[in-house]
């Protein structure tokens, strides 16, 4: 792969100041130009259990699809789909199989970038982990969360201020593992040479607003692992209240 073709990311993720266990997973393949973040969904059983399950399944499907950086992807975001929807069976099938876990399931964020004949970002969700993208000084939402606030919100039932205490805003309307079947929402996006793209769990998002994150991948920086340790570091030092991951990816051409 030519190097000015090259998409490459860093993840990093933390308990928190506030929970005793890490229910969150990640991947970074940037030989395979894949990256993935899952949320174990608090107040399930085995939370951990399924984001861990989730991102392994997607994670080897990814290798075995593009075995030595190989790719040759007719339509990237059913690849992506395909992939969770195979994840969501192992992890429901699991539940079934296994007492203990029954009703364990994760939210799931999963990108992949291809190059040719131009720059897209393949993105593919379930939950209310998120995708941004971040360029020249805007940030943009690229996932639509699978929640009851979202849907109350996108109704006019409710402000944004509201959200913010609603009674409902941490149920979820899809999530990996918990239903037999699923339907992953996918997103395709153009990219150029200085973009920034962000994969994280709502341990960010509850912490900082649009405009924070924004502020920390300003920075004329060329490591993404910097921009990571600025991101969960002001989350953790603004409370931490939850499982942070993030995954910050940009091309070094």
């Amino acid at each position: 792969m030519n190097r000015l073709d090259q998409w490459f990311g860093a993840g990093r993720t933390e308990t928190g100041r506030v929970r005793l266990t890490n229910q969150d997973a990640f991947a970074v393949l940037n030989d395979h130009m894949v990256w993935l973040v899952a949320d174990g969904m608090g107040g399930h059983p085995a939370g951990d259990v399924a984001a861990r399950m989730a991102v392994t399944s997607i994670a080897r499907a990814a290798e075995v699809s593009f075995p030595s950086g190989r790719r040759v992807i007719d339509d990237p975001s059913r690849l992506l789909s395909e992939w969770i929807i195979a994840a969501n069976r192992e992890v429901y099938e699991q539940s079934l199989a296994e007492p203990e876990l029954t009703g364990m399931g994760t939210t799931v964020v999963a990108m992949t970038i291809t190059c040719k004949p131009a720059p897209m970002a393949h993105i593919t969700h379930l939950g209310d982990s998120r995708a941004y993208l971040y360029r020249a000084g805007t940030l943009r939402q690229l996932t639509q969360d699978h929640t009851l606030i979202e849907k109350y919100l996108r109704s006019g039932l409710i402000t944004e201020a509201q959200s913010k205490t609603h009674p409902e805003r941490h149920v979820l309307t899809q999530a990996l593992g918990i239903e037999p079947y699923v339907t992953p929402t996918r997103t395709t996006v153009p990219l150029q040479s200085k973009d920034r793209l962000l994969l994280c769990t709502d341990g960010l998002t509850k912490m900082l607003d649009d405009h924070e994150i924004a502020a920390h991948l300003c920075e004329s920086e060329t490591d993404p692992s910097t921009f990571c340790d600025a991101l969960i570091d002001r989350a953790l030092a603004q409370g931490g209240e939850d499982n942070v991951t993030v995954i910050v990816c940009l091309s070094d051409g």
